[in-house]
């Protein structure tokens, strides 16, 4: 394992620990950094409320979840799933136990992340792809003391919506708001409240700043923070950093990635859309078809990606830079799609 995280900074709650709740602590690493699944791991799927036995649950069912308990990699023959009482029981046991072979088949959580897309099909529930993005970018700042960076990173496993205002991107975890939105920040109160008619006082959520970052340690795990992801913004750069140590991470190719405000290369070569909305923007572009304003409104943010070796590039585009791009959608979510850049990158064919 590595060593304990350097302090935080600037009075920050020297504990704290980056989303504790995401299983880290139940992985090992191997020699290369990456995640190896353990029974631990496995366990804690059994834990969901999907899954944990309820007060009306058959017999066959609280069998299955002890034997699985005591050992989360046990073989179940199809016969045991459907002596399984409930449908809803069925189906999710079978869907957990497909996730979980995967798993144990691929032995490290970045293995079996990465085989889905190349695979090209992918049948595997998004939850479980982004837990697996989440624990993946957990291990990738382990020790990180940058709490735009942290921040920057739910990006790659949460959805986000965005607020536009006077040239100003600032993102919003979409559960959270969704919830709030709903509850008024109250919880049950204040659903009750808001179905009642009552107008509910207005919630805002804190955006990250330099100088109060530090708010982000102790709080992490309820995804309640805003960021400001604007041009020249800390956050916008926290993110080319995240996703310079993704792609580091499993490409083993080091990139250097920097916001721009526009594409001016006559000889654009390359792009990569970080999410639906953005590739289907940029193949227009590169394309020259016509795009209209509402559409050009809704691009985020472009990047230029460089190989700091361009012999890690496909030959015939050896040192050209890649652009990439991050747009919303008409409902002003953002669904970033790390994976893309493991799959859409120019590399270099290996022996």
């Amino acid at each position: 394992m590595s060593e304990s995280p350097p302090a935080r900074p600037d009075g920050a709650d020297q504990g704290a620990e980056l989303w504790p709740g995401c299983g880290f602590r139940l992985l090992e690493r191997d020699r290369q950094g990456r995640l190896v699944v353990t029974d631990d791991f496995l366990r804690a799927y059994l834990g969901r409320p999907e899954l944990a036995p309820v007060e009306d649950s058959c017999a066959a069912e609280r069998a299955l979840h002890a034997r699985l308990l005591d050992q989360p990699r046990a073989k179940v023959a199809n016969k045991e799933i459907a002596a399984l009482a409930d449908a809803d029981a069925r189906e999710n046991y079978a869907v957990m136990l497909e996730f979980r072979d995967r798993l144990v088949e691929a032995g490290t959580v970045e293995a079996c992340y990465a085989g889905l897309f190349r695979e090209g099909d992918v049948q595997v529930p998004g939850l479980f792809i982004d837990q697996m993005a989440h624990v993946i970018v957990r291990n990738i700042l382990d020790g990180a003391d940058d709490p735009f960076q942290a921040r920057a990173g739910e990006l790659l496993f949460r959805e986000q919506i965005a607020t536009l205002e006077q040239g100003a991107v600032l993102l919003g975890d979409a559960e959270t708001v969704g919830m709030l939105a709903t509850t008024a920040g109250m919880g049950s109160l204040g659903k009750l409240v808001v179905e009642s008619g009552v107008k509910a006082r207005r919630v805002e959520l804190d955006v990250l700043q330099p100088d109060t970052a530090q708010i982000y340690w102790a709080r992490c795990d309820r995804f309640d923070t805003v960021l400001d992801l604007s041009f020249t913004r800390p956050g916008l750069d926290a993110l080319c950093r995240v996703l310079e140590a993704w792609v580091r991470h499993f490409l083993g190719a080091a990139v250097k990635i920097q916001p721009v405000q526009k594409i001016t290369d006559e000889r654009w070569v390359w792009h990569v859309g970080l999410d639906r909305e953005a590739t289907a923007l940029l193949n227009d572009l590169y394309n020259q078809t016509e795009v209209s304003e509402e559409r050009m409104a809704r691009l985020l943010s472009l990047f230029r990606l460089d190989f700091e070796d361009p012999g890690s590039m496909r030959a015939e585009l050896k040192g050209r830079p890649v652009y990439l791009g991050l747009a919303i959608t008409p409902e002003k979510k953002l669904r970033l799609k790390p994976q893309n850049l493991l799959v859409n990158l120019p590399l270099a064919r290996r022996a």
